[in-house]
């Protein structure tokens, strides 16, 4: 998919900074009881042009242009090429571009309060701990209110590889879910 890689080189060349700090996570979303719960811990999935997946857990901070960040998590690699799995360190913030949405009312937020969960997208740059170098873009459509142009999920990129396929959230399946707070 050329426009979804053309699309990754598009959103990272830009800068915009984000005026707080947020945080962003990879989220489980359950159902106990019938009540909509949101959790740090989740994982996401994107694939590549040869159906490789990469697999992402984490979470962080960031607040904008030229200040810390934090975060990290775990990579799983799966595909023609073989396996590999380690953990990856976010190194800078690049963009992040907030946008409308909210979780719908009645759902219990265990990262921090559902009035400051955001919909949008982030670009962060990160590093494997294989040494490879990459790029890991967040994108979050919460359930109410957001722009339908908004994915729920990631991509990626490590090294010389583009995982650009997103892999969707499906109802009843734990994964391919993120959320982004800001912090007080």
């Amino acid at each position: 998919m050329l426009s979804a890689l053309a699309l990754m080189v598009l959103i990272t060349s830009g800068v915009a900074s984000a005026h707080s700090t947020i945080r962003w996570d990879t989220i489980s979303l359950t159902f106990p009881n019938g009540v909509g719960t949101v959790d740090a811990g989740g994982s996401d999935y994107a694939l590549a042009d040869d159906l490789t997946t990469i697999q992402i857990s984490g979470n962080g901070t960031f607040s904008g242009l030229g200040e810390p960040v934090t975060g990290g998590g775990t990579w799983a690699t799966t595909g023609p090429s073989g396996t590999a799995k380690g953990t990856f360190t976010v190194t800078a913030f690049v963009r992040f571009e907030p946008a409308a949405g909210s979780l719908p009312p009645g759902f219990v937020d265990k990262i921090g309060n559902g009035s400051d969960t955001r919909s949008g997208l982030a670009v962060l740059r990160i590093v494997y701990s294989d040494g490879s170098k990459g790029s890991l873009i967040i994108s979050c459509h919460q359930p109410v209110g957001s722009p339908s142009g908004i994915f729920e999920g990631i991509i990626a990129t490590k090294g010389f590889v583009a995982f650009h396929e997103r892999v969707p959230p499906v109802p009843g399946v734990n994964a391919n879910r993120t959320l982004f707070h800001v912090v007080p």
